[in-house]
């Protein structure tokens, strides 16, 4: 008589039956994870390799082959064994000559291209001889192993005011409390403020529909337009209290009723000084700006921040809230309705509002400066992308 083979007996503790079940339900395991989980616990079942191999609908061959590697090596033997797979089509050197062709704008390499797509880069790449064939998704591939995106783009300002560290330095040392090297007294202020232009009142021409269950707010795409406003608020950097006022247009005499409407309060009246912090926009430009306010209250100190830096200035961080939570999708009646939601959004904000977590330090722009120097001072070197 022929001899029958007797299946490997398979004996599951509580902690390894957990786990193979969870394997075999989880929404996110990986197929083929699932069913050799699925065979381990029915052979744990006591179901003979046949019987599993039609309830699975996987070869008898195969239940055999997982249930003994289960039985020598516990869960380690459900994993694939290491494979050399197929050999590399490409060097590592023609790698790096993809990464670099990729981190240089295509027109300085004379390509007609204003920014690099996986596609156009494959295309080059064959072009220039460095492979013979390279597909997009191999390129991709390639530059997401380092996060080298050549299709996105930001822009940004270099700094122009030569004396870009030491201006900005002193808005810095503010928001730390110092100014020329002195700690600010406990009846010292500082306000950070500018003004918000142009926020319409968009009347769309079907009502938005407020959301519901697995639905967004939806807002009709045409609108009417019912003229636009300009919202100028003060924030006071150490206390997070807005103070805020619309008008018609920015300008001067809008800006300096701000100032009055903050400094007539009896806290900033009485203080030994409050300090200003705005940008070089022309409502409080130069140097007339500093003395017209310093005429009007004695004990306010404007101070600018760098051209081109309002980065720097606290109170755009505030008007970011406000374009998130009050402005957009935009939906407004009439002028009257956006001035009305500013004013109601001041009080909420005010109730609950802590100070923003500044960490930009003096230290931190020192960095900048340095990097940018670096960038001006670097030497454009061409890699060579043929081999």
């Amino acid at each position: 008589m022929t001899a029958v083979a007797q299946a490997c007996p398979i004996t599951l503790s509580e902690v390894g039956r957990r786990e193979l079940t969870r394997r075999s339900v989880g929404q996110k395991t990986p197929y083929r994870d699932k069913i050799r989980a699925t065979i381990v616990l029915l052979a744990a079942g006591g179901l003979p390799n046949a019987q599993i191999s039609t309830r699975v609908g996987v070869g008898v061959d195969t239940v055999r082959a997982w249930r003994g590697r289960f039985a020598a090596r516990g869960l380690e033997g459900l994993v694939d064994l290491p494979r050399s797979g197929r050999p590399s089509r490409f060097t590592p050197v023609q790698v790096a000559q993809v990464k670099a062709l990729a981190c240089q704008l295509p027109a300085r390499v004379g390509v007609a291209l204003s920014r690099w797509s996986c596609p156009e880069l494959a295309r080059e790449v064959v072009s220039r001889g460095v492979a013979e064939t390279i597909s997009a998704s191999t390129v991709r591939r390639w530059l997401s192993g380092d996060a080298i995106k050549p299709w996105q783009f930001r822009s940004w300002l270099f700094p122009r005011d030569p004396n870009f560290e030491a201006v900005a330095a002193r808005v810095l040392d503010l928001y730390e409390r110092r100014w020329e090297g002195v700690k600010l007294g406990s009846r010292e202020y500082v306000i950070s403020s500018d003004e918000k232009t142009s926020i319409q009142a968009r009347c769309r021409c079907h009502p938005s529909l407020a959301p519901g269950q697995a639905r967004m707010m939806r807002v009709n795409h045409e609108y009417g337009r019912g003229g636009a406003v300009a919202y100028l608020a003060a924030y006071d950097v150490g206390r997070a209290r807005v103070f805020g006022r619309c008008a018609p247009s920015t300008g001067i005499v809008p800006f300096m009723a701000l100032v009055e409407q903050v400094m007539t309060q009896p806290l900033y009246a009485s203080a030994k000084r409050v300090f200003w912090v705005v940008d070089n926009g022309s409502s409080h430009r130069g140097q007339a700006a500093i003395n017209r306010l310093a005429v009007r209250f004695p004990n306010a100190v404007m101070v600018h921040t760098p051209v081109h830096a309002s980065w720097l200035n606290q109170v755009e961080i505030f008007f970011s809230v406000v374009q998130r939570k009050v402005v957009s999708p935009n939906d407004f009646t009439d002028l009257a309705e956006v001035e009305q939601r500013l004013e109601a959004f001041e009080k909420r904000y005010n109730a609950t509002a802590r100070p923003f977590r500044w960490r930009y330090t003096r230290d931190d722009l020192r960095d900048l400066l340095v990097r940018i120097d670096h960038h001006e001072r670097e030497d454009k070197v061409d890699i060579p992308l043929a081999a």
